[in-house]
């Protein structure tokens, strides 16, 4: 694989810990929310990846059939029922004085938000190592 190639790669892992992060964010910043347009309180979403078929592609005969690369290819809402608290007073309470809130535990998606960090802050340190190998050959040949 060239020093390009590589570069391709952890851009595509930039792109995915990047819509990984905004999902993160979207999840705690309405985790509160009872009421949206499409009724009902926020579903908590999740990102699926998947190997990223260009890169199978290209890649796959330079490193014996090894999936490389990687792409966001879903975002799956959360299926699970959402949390009911007693708010007779809100406006969304339902007849027995229920609001269904989202099933959205902050914690645990600022966990994941930070997982998400290092992910990214991980491709950011390949792609520099790289690109210093680069600068690094240019000035040997160069020279």
């Amino acid at each position: 694989m060239s020093l390009f190639g590589a570069i391709s790669v952890s851009a595509s892992g930039l792109d995915a810990q990047r819509t990984r992060a905004e999902l993160l964010v979207q999840n705690i910043a309405n985790s509160e929310t009872t009421r949206t347009d499409a009724g009902g309180p926020y579903r908590r979403k999740d990102v699926v990846f998947s190997s990223d078929p260009q890169f199978e592609q290209e890649f796959s005969s330079a490193l014996q059939g090894m999936s490389v690369g990687v792409a966001a290819s879903d975002v799956v809402e959360d299926a699970r029922p959402p949390e009911k608290r007693y708010m007779p007073g809100h406006p969304d309470a339902d007849k027995d004085g229920y609001v269904s809130f989202p099933n959205i535990n902050p914690a645990e998606d600022m966990a994941d938000l930070v997982s998400a960090n290092r992910g990214y802050d991980g491709n950011v340190a390949a792609i520099t190592a790289l690109k210093d190998m680069i600068n690094q050959s240019i000035q040997l040949l160069s020279a």
